[in-house]
């Protein structure tokens, strides 16, 4: 879970980004980077289908916005819908 949905920016609310960085390498393939975030954002706790934006919502309300998580997930959240938005166009463009 190292490299999950920007997890760096979660160990640096938590004080912990030099840990992270020191014990686990940064993943250098953009797409692997997305499509882990596109996995775990399009699906909930309970491994069921959702959206993004209904994940996210998901965080922050069993979290609490103003919570460690709650702040991590504000910050990352553009940078998650990004890494979604170019999965799905990715997938939209594969031949059928």
């Amino acid at each position: 879970m190292a490299n999950h949905s920007f997890a760096l920016l979660e160990a640096e609310e938590r004080g912990l980004r030099a840990v992270l960085e020191a014990e686990f390498p940064l993943l250098d393939d953009q797409r692997l980077v997305d499509a882990l975030v596109y996995c775990d954002m399009t699906t909930t706790p309970d491994g069921e289908v959702t959206s993004a934006d209904a994940r996210l919502a998901e965080i922050t309300g069993r979290y609490g916005s103003d919570s460690l998580v709650g702040r991590f997930i504000r910050r990352a959240s553009p940078e998650i819908l990004a890494a979604v938005g170019r999965v799905e166009a990715a997938l939209a463009a594969q031949p059928r």
